[in-house]
């Protein structure tokens, strides 16, 4: 497993894809990759700071994000890409951006009632009070993968325990 590989995480806001990726990143370490987080969050406030949240401008985030994680491979770094990614059309761009043969689609499984309970950012309450308009999994579409590589649920788990169902099941992946 020490070919650099990209992990594209889905999932709802407050899923837990930020939390588990930085739970992935020591354990793609310890296996020889040269792992590198791509948050969302974070790359809104830069790359994709021109960007709303309309379809088209999702697209393009997403693409603009798949375009950084293939040149990243380029350079032997694994991707660890956390995103809500929520329609099926824009993960299987980013999947041929990427190459299909190191792109491993991760579906971070949290129920919309468990993430809107989590709400870390407040971000639910927003969307409930109308403070904010086309969110995903409310009044925006969110598309669960129908064969992704790893499915991750997490209710009852921890970050940690999550992560390393990730790895168990990319190692056994890759043994196939």
């Amino acid at each position: 497993m020490s070919d650099a590989c990209c992990y594209w995480f889905t999932g709802l806001s407050g899923a837990g894809k930020s939390t588990i990726a930085g739970e992935l990143f020591p354990l793609l370490r310890e296996r020889g990759q040269q792992p590198f987080i791509l948050d969302g969050d974070i790359i809104r406030q830069g790359l994709c700071r021109d960007l709303g949240f309309s379809e088209a401008d999702r697209a393009e985030n997403q693409r603009r994000v798949a375009e950084v994680a293939a040149i990243l491979l380029q350079a032997g770094v694994s991707p660890i890409v956390a995103f809500i990614s929520p329609l099926a059309a824009a993960r299987a761009e980013a999947r041929r951006i990427v190459g299909a043969e190191r792109f491993f689609e991760i579906y971070i499984n949290t129920p919309l009632e468990v993430a809107e309970a989590r709400d870390p950012k407040g971000l639910y309450k927003k969307v409930r009070a109308g403070l904010i308009q086309e969110f995903t999994g409310i009044s925006s579409p969110f598309e669960a993968p129908e064969k992704p590589d790893c499915v991750v649920p997490t209710v009852g788990r921890t970050p940690r325990e999550c992560a390393r169902q990730i790895v168990d099941e990319l190692l056994q992946t890759e043994k196939e």
